[in-house]
């Protein structure tokens, strides 16, 4: 109804000249529409761009930049140089948006008493401002890993969540002065736990007014640990079975119940991949008690389980239809290892077409082996 009204506005203003605002953003948007959102990580060395495929990525998210007595900081040696680097990247894709996520696991220890105040809000968002300025930037990704909750042992409060709301309405308004001094918009989103922790603690409903996009950090949700047990850390469906009950599906859902817009809402894939050790060999790992720990292979980055792991010796590939989610095993080594591949990343992005949702993100990007992930992302986007 709303399609048919907007385009009979638009042919009567051809006949009459008189202009027409665009149809409502929460419209339903086209494949080529969806996001595809890089988080790229290069803390020991400068970034090579040869190396970044720009043409297959909407956004990069370069993580992470630090907070320090309330203001946005470089992370890392390289920060200003990689900066300059990613914006050479728009010769080759002029749409292609740049941001820097602050934060992260490790460095959202600041956050909670950032947003506490006034003072202290406005000292962020001022740095913010300032950083945008520095290193040419496209917006800001915050990822406070998590407001209400400790995560990595941070500080928390139980007013983090509307705390929260203010740091993004005034950051939010401060962008829109700058957008005019710059001639070009700004953007502002945030990465989000995809469990139903993060949502009670938070005041999500009144976050989303200010935000372009939501990233869903649909990973980990299943996580190693001593005397645990295998599941998906990656799922698109929970299964019964399945302890958590947590899935990029519940995760939006959930989201969404919370006041979020689906088409704010940008699902989260994993360029690496949780391994359990010491697992039974009933079901082939899945779902069996197992431990933490160093697998015989090393990392579970995709790079790497496509060079040691997938195909080779006696591993072998499993496919969960319910989950819609492959995993790895191998009776002789006792080790499983969840994680995304080309197949279960195809049926996460026609879940996203299906559901209107905003598109992709991923973390991260050197994790991948020669773009088979991120060409997955593009190819089932008909791109």
């Amino acid at each position: 109804m709303i399609k048919n009204i907007f385009l009979l506005l638009t042919c009567l203003a051809i006949f009459t000249g008189v202009s027409v605002a665009a149809a409502p953003d929460n419209e339903d948007k086209s494949q080529a529409d969806k996001v595809i959102i890089g988080y790229v990580f290069s803390p020991d060395k400068p970034l090579d761009p040869a190396t970044i495929a720009a043409e297959k990525l909407t956004h990069v998210n370069y993580a992470f930049s630090n907070l320090v007595d309330h203001k946005i900081v470089n992370g890392f040696e390289f920060d200003d140089q990689n900066y300059r680097r990613l914006n050479d990247l728009k010769k080759r894709n002029s749409s292609l948006k740049i941001l820097s996520s602050v934060g992260g696991w490790t460095w959202s220890g600041g956050f909670s008493d950032m947003a506490a105040t006034e003072e202290s809000r406005q000292i962020f968002i001022n740095s913010a401002v300032e950083f945008v300025r520095r290193h040419q930037l496209d917006g800001i990704d915050i990822d406070w890993e998590y407001p209400g909750l400790p995560g990595a042992g941070n500080k928390h409060r139980a007013d983090d969540g509307t705390n929260f709301a203010l740091v993004l309405k005034g950051l939010r308004a401060a962008f829109d002065s700058l957008e005019e001094e710059l001639g070009r918009p700004l953007m502002l989103t945030i990465a989000t736990g995809g469990f139903p922790d993060f949502l009670a603690k938070s005041d999500i409903g009144e976050w989303q007014k200010y935000l372009d996009y939501i990233n869903i950090m649909a990973y980990d949700f299943n996580f190693p640990r001593a005397g645990g047990t295998t599941g998906h850390h990656t799922a698109l469906y929970s299964r019964a079975e399945d302890d958590s009950g947590q899935s990029a599906d519940a995760a939006v859902r959930n989201h969404n119940a919370a006041g979020v817009p689906l088409h704010k809402l940008v699902v989260g894939v994993a360029f690496y991949g949780r391994t359990w050790v010491n697992v039974n060999s009933q079901e082939a790992g899945l779902n069996q008690p197992g431990d933490a720990g160093e697998p015989s292979f090393g990392s579970a980055r995709y790079n790497n389980l496509v060079a040691s792991v997938i195909g080779k010796g006696t591993y072998q590939r499993h496919w969960d239809d319910i989950a819609k989610a492959p995993w790895l095993w191998s009776a002789q080594e006792k080790t499983f290892v969840s994680y995304d591949d080309p197949e279960s990343i195809a049926a996460k992005v026609k879940y996203i077409q299906e559901r209107g949702l905003g598109g992709v993100m991923f973390w991260q990007y050197t994790s991948d082996h020669n773009n088979q992930l991120l060409d997955a992302i593009n190819n089932a986007l008909e791109r």
